[in-house]
């Protein structure tokens, strides 16, 4: 059995167009279909209930474009929205989150002792890493830190410059991730930076993982799929990638090769009018 339907993803602007990247280029058969609800970003400053709010029309709007599944790409949006959504569409769509698929991953990798967890403020204010890493990986010392600037940053632009590295060095400086054997980048925009997070561990002559979630959601993703024998066999020359925004400017236009490693058009979609 399988099942040419389309993947849908969703997140607060495009940086989740990491996590399209990683799918596309590991899952080439696979059909996208991206929304990026750019006028309410940044999602990391949002409460809770409106997050939920936001993910579920979204989701609605994916199940109607007949996806077969649904990716929660914004950790903020997955810390607060993920068990609601899943109550309510699990039934008829695969739902996924990117907090689950790392948590896992670093549990079965195993060989860590204290690791260090950057994001939003909603991310780390939820605490959904330290409860599942708790319920996992109850031996792991886990510190966690909000760094607010990275992500308006890399939106604007500024990433693989002085101006960026001294940000990132400021926010790796802190005492809350003194000593940490790896760090995990809890937000889709981080793997823009990560060479940049690489030469400051580098640098200080540190032995530090890091783990983003574009390629650990790729693999997640195709496994979840394979289970459900819902991947695509052949690739449908008919079936391009859909790229929506609920707010358009020329700006995020721009800026799409920087996260998804080409221009791709994005088609404006204003569900919120």
């Amino acid at each position: 059995m399988s099942d040419n339907r389309p993947i849908g993803i969703l997140d607060s602007g495009i940086g989740g167009m990491t996590i399209a990247k990683g799918i596309t280029e590991l899952l080439p058969n696979e059909q996208i279909i991206f929304f990026g609800d750019t006028t309410h970003l940044p999602y990391g400053d949002k409460s809770k209930d409106s997050l939920k709010t936001y993910v579920h029309k979204i989701t609605t709007l994916l199940l109607e474009k007949n996806c077969k599944a649904v990716l929660i790409a914004c950790n903020s949006a997955s810390a607060a929205a993920y068990i609601s959504i899943n109550k309510d569409f699990g039934k008829d769509l695969h739902i996924l989150n990117v907090i689950d698929p790392v948590v896992e991953y670093v549990s079965k990798t195993g060989g860590f002792q204290k690791i260090g967890v950057i994001g939003t403020k909603a991310t780390i204010n939820s605490k959904a890493f330290l409860r599942k890493f708790k319920r996992t990986a109850p031996e792991l010392e886990v510190k966690t830190m909000a760094t607010p600037l990275l992500a308006p940053m890399i939106e604007e632009g500024f990433f693989n410059n002085k101006i960026s590295q001294t940000i990132i060095n400021a926010y790796l400086d802190s005492h809350y991730l003194k000593d940490i054997d790896a760090l995990v980048l809890a937000c889709t925009h981080y793997p823009l930076i990560k060479k940049e997070i690489e030469k400051y561990y580098i640098k200080n002559n540190r032995e530090v993982m890091i783990l983003d979630s574009m390629q650990i959601m790729a693999d997640y993703t195709q496994n979840i799929l394979a289970k459900a024998n819902l991947l695509s066999p052949v690739r449908d020359e008919n079936a391009n990638h859909h790229f929506y925004v609920s707010d358009y400017t020329q700006s995020f236009q721009n800026t799409t090769h920087l996260f998804f490693g080409q221009n791709v058009k994005l088609q404006h979609l204003p569900i919120w009018d």
